[in-house]
This record gives structure tokens, sequence and C-alpha cells, in this order.
């Protein structure tokens, strides 16, 4: 069985918190409007349609958050998003990152603002790491 002691996050979870209230904030902006979610994490529509954002302060601040990131940690937030999602089980956390690892590139913030739900999957998931967002 895997233990919670395994599964620990080397990503700030006050540092996903951020990221959560700005994803809420940046999908609640009337004027944003992102095409049904691709499982391809390059997929050019989406950065065509973020790229009509790019003055955004919320967005920017998003993305800036992420770049700080060490991959690794970024990983683990896409491993989070996942995880709430429903792609994986707590049990399967360390699948889940070497996944995140392989897919790995340097648009993931990108790929994570994308998700409509990004704020919801994310809360999930911490949850499921025993953490809360205050």
């Amino acid at each position: 069985m895997f233990q919670r002691d395994q599964a620990m996050l080397d990503v700030n979870p006050d540092t996903v918190c951020r990221l959560i209230a700005l994803a809420k904030e940046f999908h609640a902006q009337e004027a944003v409007s992102l095409p049904e979610e691709s499982s391809n994490p390059t997929d050019d529509l989406t950065s065509s349609v973020l790229a009509a954002y790019s003055d955004d302060a919320t967005l920017g601040e998003f993305r800036s958050i992420v770049a700080d990131l060490e991959p690794d940690q970024q990983q683990q937030v896409v491993g989070l998003l996942w995880l709430g999602r429903g792609d994986y089980e707590f049990d399967e956390w360390q699948a889940a990152l070497e996944y995140a690892a392989d897919a790995w590139n340097e648009r993931t913030a990108d790929y994570l603002i994308s998700h409509p739900l990004l704020a919801d999957y994310l809360t999930e998931g911490l949850e499921k790491h025993d953490y809360r967002c205050d």
C-alpha cells in the first residue's frame, strides 16, 4: 500500500493555492473562452487562444509563478491536476509524476490554465494530499 510520506509534495502548497486563486480569477472573466480540453498539451489552438490574453495581468502572474517553479515542481502541479480530475488515484501518485515528467515541456503554464476547471482539480488534488487552501 502507498504511504502518505512517499507522496510528499516538493511544491509548496501555498504556491499551489495561489495558482488556484489565479485560475479562479482568470476563468471567471466573462471574455475568457477556451476551446474544449485537449489531451495534447502542445495544442496550438489553446496557445493561440491564450495568446489573445497575453496582456492579462492574472494570466501573466500565473505564468510567472509556474515558470519560477523547478521542472519537477511543475510536474507535481500537473500531477495534482490529474489526481484531482480523477485520472489517477492517490496510490498511483508516483505513476502520475512519471508520466508528467515524460510529458513535461516549457508550456506547462498554458497547459494548466487551459483547463477551465483547473482550480477545482488542483483543490481536489491538494486535499488528497491532506492540504487545504485557507
